[in-house]
């Protein structure tokens, strides 16, 4: 441990309780993150909790020159079998092979050199395999230059079309004059498969990467009036001689580790069984951000009741300047939302400012006559406070999904972003009652499919690896839209008593561990017996043939003028000509044509 970290240790000791005697002060750091009665249960599903990989992070943040430097230690245990080499990811690299530069290397203290086999992959194979039960440490300096973010983040509508796909991020690794996003800027230790090859590292649409459960300590320094939002238990901050302030995190058993840097934000705190929930935003969004801090404590409790209680004392939600059409993205202990939401639901044309022509817009309105009177963009804001409110919610349900419940979001996105869209449908059905519920159904899941085949699109297997999308909008169209309603489906098929015990079981059995395609629908047939063969013919319809418009109907201007302004009362048969021309001629630019 270099002599930084173990002063951020001592520090973090004054504050913290006693560590047992069993177990390391550091782990006993972390695990001030879980509730106590979650260290039990982390304890049976993953082992002795000391074992985990610990990282230990020190990084001086600089937002005038776009630099991140400082080092990260891993400490990586030899479990089950002797290591013979150790990975590391960074994702930011996938979008420039230098934005973050690892040097310096060291293994257990002594110097050694890392293999880059991929631009975000690095590699140290050991001249001796450590046996099992000893643990290796790998000591790196890291030199991040972060790239400039669109201003405001480019709005919900920018990267909606259906082009073909290119590099992107959504903003996670980027800087705005008031907002530093260093999402993968820390190294970590990447899943390996049954041949011991590391998980796929970004590519280019969908989640960046997931991994095992770790510990991590974290020292962030940042210049005066910057703050630093990260997972864990904040452990203070503390100003330093030359006016900066260093800030302290410690999370226990976590599958990521953000880091997020802002400047002029305030923030709003509640409480949910025991879970101090925060939410982060511009002061300038202070009605919005406290509103999300109501759907995210909404949205916690509910799941929390039929889900099983969140492992984590801190939740933190963020506004972001989310980039290419992005609401939120989720990790674990915090999420972020993003910033054309929040000022969306204000002012909707903000929303399609820059993608649509606003002057054809005013045409459109003009031509619908008694019948556009107020609509649609006077229902935009409540569409898009609706939206709101359901992002949150699917945010939060990544809590669990994959948060809790680990899969591979490169390889098959379709496990968690399906239970995470379909469990945001059910919090509306709690929250608000079924027939919100089914409006936010076609609204948020089936409109967006037939809007993508109205733009050109074709129906395809949902199951597939990210790489495998031709674009953002096919991506939402069939893993957002069209495969969350396997379970709709699979409920229908079982009733609600045994799905939702099947929901629970799947969280129970597989908390903490990582799970399988075929998981969930086995739970659901354990707890509805004689449905087995039945629901996996639904997994294999929904999620691997293309059999959207036989099970979602044939897309119509209807179900897209429901997304622009769901609740307006219009109907596409009531448009006179003009109206309905206008009208098709302006959807290719909401939809980023």
């Amino acid at each position: 441990m270099r002599p930084a970290l173990l002063s951020l240790l001592s520090w973090c000791l004054l504050l913290g309780q006693p560590a047992r005697a069993d177990i390391p002060p550091e782990v006993a750091l972390s695990l001030q993150h879980l509730k106590p009665a979650e260290r039990e249960r982390a304890a049976k599903a993953l082992g002795p909790l000391e074992e985990l990989p610990r990282y230990r992070v020190q990084l001086d943040v600089n937002p005038e020159t776009r630099e991140a430097t400082g080092r990260v230690q891993v400490e990586v245990l030899a479990r089950e079998q002797p290591l013979k080499e150790l990975y590391l990811r960074l994702t930011p690299n996938a979008l420039g092979g230098k934005r973050v530069v690892l040097s310096d290397a060291r293994m257990n203290t002594a110097p050694i050199v890392l293999e880059q086999p991929e631009p975000t992959l690095y590699r140290h194979r050991l001249a001796e395999p450590m046996p099992v039960g000893m643990a290796v440490v790998l000591d790196v300096a890291v030199r991040a230059v972060v790239p400039r973010g669109e201003k405001g983040g480019g709005g919900l509508l920018a990267g909606a079309g259906g082009g073909k796909k290119g590099p992107g991020d959504h903003g996670a690794f980027s800087i705005t004059e008031d907002f530093v996003s260093l999402v993968g800027v820390v190294p970590q230790v990447p899943p390996l498969d049954d041949k011991g090859q590391p998980w796929a590292g970004p590519q280019g649409i969908g989640d960046l990467a997931l991994y095992a459960p770790a510990h991590v300590l974290a020292s962030i320094t940042v210049p005066s009036g910057w703050v630093v939002h990260a997972t864990g238990a904040a452990m203070g901050e503390v100003p330093e001689r030359d006016g900066r302030v260093r800030y302290a995190f410690a999370a226990g058993a976590v599958r990521d580790f953000p880091i997020l840097v802002s400047k002029g934000y305030a923030v709003s705190t509640a409480t949910v069984n025991g879970v101090t929930v925060e939410s982060h935003y511009a002061a300038r969004n202070q009605d919005v951000g406290e509103r999300v801090l109501k759907y995210a404590t909404s949205a916690l409790a509910e799941f929390e009741k039929r889900l099983g209680p969140l492992p984590y004392t801190h939740f933190r939600v963020v506004e972001a300047p989310l980039s290419g059409g992005a609401g939120g993205m989720e990790f674990p202990g915090l999420i972020t939302v993003a910033t054309s939401l929040y000022r969306g639901v204000v002012d909707p044309l903000e929303m399609v400012a820059g993608h649509v022509d606003l002057e054809q817009l005013k045409e459109v309105m003009e031509a619908l006559g008694p019948l556009g009177a107020g609509a649609p963009m006077a229902q935009m804001g409540e569409t898009l406070e609706r939206t709101l409110e359901f992002t949150v919610a699917h945010e939060v349900a990544h809590q669990y999904f994959a948060g809790l419940v680990g899969s591979d979001p490169i390889n098959a996105p379709v496990v968690d972003e399906s239970l995470a869209q379909y469990a945001a449908l059910l919090y509306i059905e709690w929250k608000h009652g079924k027939k919100a519920a089914e409006s936010m159904r076609k609204e948020a899941l089936v409109a967006p499919y037939h809007m993508y085949r109205m733009s050109g699109g074709e129906d395809a297997r949902a199951d597939r690896p990210t790489g495998a999308f031709d674009g953002e909008m096919e991506y939402g169209a069939l893993v957002y839209g069209k495969a969350p309603l396997l379970h709709h489906a699979s409920r229908k098929l079982v009733g609600d008593a045994a799905f939702f015990q099947g929901l629970r079981s799947y969280v129970d059995t597989y908390r903490f561990k990582w799970t399988c395609k075929e998981c969930f629908t086995k739970e659901l047939a354990k707890a509805s017996p004689g449905n087995g063969k039945a629901l996996e013919r639904l997994r294999v319809r929904w999620w691997q043939e293309a059999r959207g418009d036989d099970d979602l109907g044939l897309p119509n201007l209807d179900s897209v003028m429901d997304t622009l302004g769901a609740g307006s009362g219009l109907d596409a048969d009531a448009l006179d000509a003009q109206a309905k021309e206008l009208l098709e001629q302006l959807l290719p630019s909401l939809l980023g044509q």
